[in-house]
């Protein structure tokens, strides 16, 4: 057994995130392992540009509501315990709801990550479909 000293909780930068966003790394594997898993708070409004993962992701909601999109798909409204994957290549992006916190766990294989434009205010407003029916 090891324990690990995490770094610092890192502010993400707004090249890659409009609004506040912070991540605290959780596991960062060195090879051969190439797991990566961040705990990731978002400010009320705050959220990731598109991107896209290599070998995709899985977002694990613990608080707050998370707005989720996959380019071309419904904006998704996401709560504690929700658990979304996203494929390989596909391009999306998350964040919080506008009025609230959020907070989720972030799960992906290495580095391989393409970072595009910010989301628009126009997507980011747009009508919401709940994960589940209340």
């Amino acid at each position: 057994m090891e324990i690990i000293q995490p770094p610092a909780t890192a502010k993400l930068p707004p090249e890659m995130f409009s609004g506040d966003a912070w991540a605290d790394v959780i596991h960062r594997g060195e090879d051969p392992s190439r797991a990566r898993a961040n705990m990731v708070r978002f400010a009320p409004g705050a959220r990731t540009a598109w991107h896209s993962h290599g070998l995709g992701q899985t977002l694990y909601i613990v608080e707050g509501i998370a707005l989720i999109q996959s380019r071309g798909g419904d904006l998704v409204e996401a709560r504690p315990g929700d658990v979304i994957f996203t494929p390989a290549g596909e391009e999306h992006w998350h964040g919080a709801a506008p009025d609230r916190f959020m907070a989720h766990v972030a799960l992906w294989e290495g580095d391989d990550v393409d970072w595009l434009e910010h989301v628009s205010d126009a997507e980011y407003t747009g009508p919401r479909h709940p994960t589940r029916s209340s």
